[in-house]
């Protein structure tokens, strides 16, 4: 697996276009998937942008999903599901690009979330830093860029904040103020870029950072956007 550190972009080669461990784009499920969201696009933009809105909007933003075992993080095990959080949506991103031909990635930063709930807020031990964000990075058009397909446009919605859009030319990553001028998300630290998705660090970060022996007791029953969110 390859590391690139924040303050540079990956070197385009086959190690973003092979698949994975967790980027399985050779899977014939992910393949399915891409070949028909990208049926009659015409460039590998028009590609990204409908895999970015498919991704984006076809699994619910839900980070009472979390799991702690890797096969919950595989692309193809993602199509399965109804609802994610963003890593396993970015991985599905970089999974079907991958599929179609676009070299891709998976980048982690921290941001400070100013969009949580009380529950969730009491998940995170009171903590409002989201550790290892995931987003998806692209190789368009001779350069890297950055699609966080996280809040699905029903959620951003509900919670009133502008969504995030992807145009395959400039990042689309969360916006630092929401639909009301509030204070939304704000990106604190970059961690780089990686050839696949490094389950180790980023499970053994979790447990590190947030209390997650009550993640079974929280999870089940709750679903993020039915809760209120804190402002």
């Amino acid at each position: 697996m390859i590391h690139t550190p924040p303050d540079r972009w990956p070197e385009p080669g086959p190690e973003y276009l092979t698949s994975g461990r967790f980027i399985d784009s050779g899977s014939e499920s992910v393949c399915r998937f891409a070949r028909e969201t990208c049926a009659g696009a015409t460039s590998d933009i028009d590609k990204a942008i409908r895999l970015f809105y498919r991704v984006r909007d076809g699994w619910r933003y839900d980070p009472f999903t979390i799991h702690l075992d890797p096969e919950h993080y595989v692309a193809s095990r993602v199509l399965a599901a109804t609802a994610g959080y963003c890593l396993p949506k970015a991985i599905l991103l970089a999974a079907a690009a991958r599929a179609v031909g676009i070299p891709a990635a998976i980048g982690l930063s921290d941001v400070e979330n100013h969009l949580t709930t009380e529950k969730l807020k009491a998940f995170m031990g009171g903590k409002t830093r989201f550790i290892n964000h995931g987003y998806g990075v692209l190789h368009l058009d001779g350069q890297w860029v950055k699609a966080a397909p996280a809040f699905n446009i029903e959620l951003c919605r509900r919670f009133q904040v502008r969504p995030v859009e992807f145009d395959g030319r400039h990042h689309a990553i969360f916006q630092e103020l929401d639909a009301c001028n509030r204070r939304h998300m704000e990106y604190v630290r970059d961690h780089g870029t990686w050839s696949d998705f490094p389950f180790e660090k980023v499970i053994a970060d979790f447990r590190a950072f947030y209390p997650l022996d009550s993640l079974e007791t929280i999870r089940h029953g709750e679903r993020f956007e039915d809760g209120v969110r804190i402002v």
